[in-house]
């Protein structure tokens, strides 16, 4: 399947400068040790693989998942080989007494990158997993931020979102928060971050979700009034690397928007994926009709499909990479940005952020509002309006 077609390119979008920088960024890798934390997710297993394929000293993978790290293991083999340096995996959970124990018995690396969040919108409908959600993309980031500073790591990057420019979801704005944390640890360890846009294809997106659907025979479901941008998982590994090899201390990496980079909507793109596979999409009325016509128009090459404009909560009319507060320097690279930033921070709020988050939980006991409010009161100007609609209540 050729992935840039489906999301309407025709070019990769970081060639000229992978091409430009490959020496550089050979020889780098090659001379160092990695730590790549939630190596498993789609993000992960892209980053892993553009280290692996570089001959670093050292290669270790943590990720929560087991199965997600076979197939990693089981693609690399399939594609790259083997490396003369230490290449490992471990099934851990980073906030776990069992990953502290395994920092502690090495945590020597030169580069530790964290792709590892909760990133789904869907995930903020209740107030626990929520809670889990402030866990993963904002205090484990703090918790192997320090431990990288106790190590004397060199550099820590950590992935974000496009989400987090003028966000108006939680899981955007954790990881606006996540930069926040991310800048007052930038003062003991050079730090970098991306931001970039909806990886096609990755584990649990739409786009993902649309294999799912035709395997197991059921309809092709999918916004028609959203429109985003789109990198392929080989083009988000080469950013994180990028950032994290090249980036200068707070530097955030994003794409830039060109005629190469444009916005498509969900519903085009599974028009041109139901034709890559051969099928017509033919638009429902309902799911219910949608879920009745799987049974008979598969066999005549046209698949059910149901197109929605979207009023669930946390959906952004539109994407960005920055804001216009932020300095950018769109010089150093041919199609990478970079937003500088200066160590900017309120100390005491997050401190009263952490201190109340860990109230909650030793007690056992918080609402959704309450964890709204404290993202209020770090983000005054946060965009979140509840609409009582989530993703988990449509088909």
């Amino acid at each position: 399947m050729n992935i840039l077609h489906l999301i309407g390119r025709d070019k990769e979008l970081f060639h000229d400068d992978i091409k430009a920088n490959e020496q550089n960024l050979d020889s780098i890798v090659s001379s160092s040790s990695f730590l790549v934390i939630g190596g498993a997710g789609s993000i992960g297993q892209a980053v892993t693989k553009e280290i692996f394929k570089r001959d670093p000293k050292k290669l270790h993978v943590v990720d929560i998942s087991e199965n997600n790290m076979v197939e990693l293991v089981r693609d690399i083999r399939s594609s790259f080989g083997y490396i003369d340096g230490d290449f490992q995996t471990f099934a851990l959970d980073i906030g776990s007494m069992e990953y502290d124990a395994f920092i502690k018995a090495d945590g020597k690396y030169d580069f530790v990158l964290n792709l590892s969040a909760l990133k789904h919108v869907r995930s903020e409908k209740d107030a626990f997993t929520l809670m889990r959600m402030v866990d993963v993309n904002i205090f484990n980031t703090d918790k192997t931020l320090q431990q990288s500073i106790n190590s004397g790591v060199k550099k820590y990057f950590c992935v974000s979102t496009d989400k987090a420019a003028n966000p108006v979801n939680m899981m955007g704005a954790s990881k606006r928060i996540m930069e926040m944390f991310l800048m007052r640890k930038s003062l003991q360890i050079e730090i970098s971050t991306a931001r970039f846009a909806n990886v096609a294809f990755s584990d649990g997106s739409l786009l993902h979700g649309f294999n799912q659907r035709i395997q197991k025979r059921q309809p092709i479901v999918a916004p028609n009034d959203i429109k985003r941008y789109f990198v392929t998982p080989q083009e988000s590994g080469e950013l994180c690397l990028m950032s994290c090899i090249f980036g200068e201390n707070r530097d955030i990496f994003f794409p830039k928007l060109d005629d190469n980079l444009h916005l498509i909507s969900f519903a085009d793109i599974a028009v041109k994926y139901l034709a890559n596979l051969g099928y017509q999409a033919y638009l429902c009325k309902d799911e219910d009709e949608a879920r009745e016509l799987c049974n008979t128009l598969p066999d005549e090459k046209k698949w059910p499909c149901l197109f929605t404009s979207s009023d669930t909560t946390g959906e952004k009319d539109f994407e960005e990479f920055f804001t216009e507060k932020e300095v950018l320097d769109m010089n150093r690279f041919e199609s990478i940005g970079v937003i500088k930033n200066e160590a900017l921070f309120n100390e005491e709020k997050l401190n009263d952020f952490q201190d109340t988050m860990h109230y909650y939980k030793r007690i056992l006991e918080w609402t959704k509002e309450d964890i709204v409010r404290e993202f209020f009161d770090l983000i005054p100007d946060f965009g979140h309006v509840e609409t009582g609609k989530y993703l988990d209540g449509k088909m």
